[in-house]
């Protein structure tokens, strides 16, 4: 229960970056790093791992308790997430299309290198954002980001909503593969809930957000 309520903060997590970028412009360093780090960790041995621990969950926590409670902030959110949920049961039935995002992520995961870590970042970002163009924009539903158009019209800026709902998408797969489902998610809200709050409740530092 425990890590299947850290990938479904996983989900949230993306989902709440993607709602910064677009109605703000910017969004959360910190959570971002950790959910573009878990597209590079597609074997790891550990939940944990994936998202390099559970202090790099912080937003995801909160974001998932808050919209388990009915907060309407995160309506926007939830549709996102609904959405990334629609698309993993497409996605996880073609072997073709894993195939193809996980061995483009190996290559995109060794680039920029020799560059400072957010010009690696901003690199990678763009790259993941023509891999999801081509592959996960090409299935439905395809998920529609609202948000001011100034900051939807700026490049970097979409070249991260599009990584992280990718990033989202790994961690409804996840979800998935850790044995969550639907009537989980529709009828075990309470438990999900106080999982979450124990696990936020523990030695988790804050961290900025937009």
């Amino acid at each position: 229960m425990k890590e299947r309520t850290l990938a479904l903060a996983g989900v949230m997590q993306a989902t709440e970056l993607v709602r910064q970028a677009a109605w703000h412009g910017t969004w959360s360093g910190f959570a971002a790093t950790a959910s573009l780090n878990s597209l590079f960790r597609l074997e790891a041995e550990s939940v944990d791992f994936v998202y390099g621990g559970k202090k790099n969950l912080r937003l995801g926590l909160e974001t998932l308790i808050a919209a388990l409670q009915g907060e309407s902030r995160y309506t926007e959110v939830l549709r996102y997430a609904i959405g990334l949920f629609q698309i993993e049961r497409r996605f996880v039935r073609s072997d073709r299309l894993q195939e193809t995002i996980g061995k483009r992520l190996e290559q995109i995961a060794g680039t920029g290198a020799d560059l400072e870590e957010h010009e690696r970042q901003d690199h990678q970002a763009e790259e993941i954002a023509a891999l999801y163009a081509e592959t996960i924009s090409q299935l439905s539903p395809r998920i529609v980001v609202n948000g001011k158009p100034q900051f939807l019209k700026v490049e970097r800026t979409v070249n991260w909503v599009r990584t992280l709902l990718l990033a989202g998408l790994r961690s409804a797969v996840l979800w998935d593969q850790l044995g969550g489902g639907r009537l989980e998610l529709m009828f075990g809200r309470k438990k999900i809930l106080e999982e979450a709050t124990a696990l936020l409740l523990g030695d988790l530092p804050r961290h900025d957000q937009a």
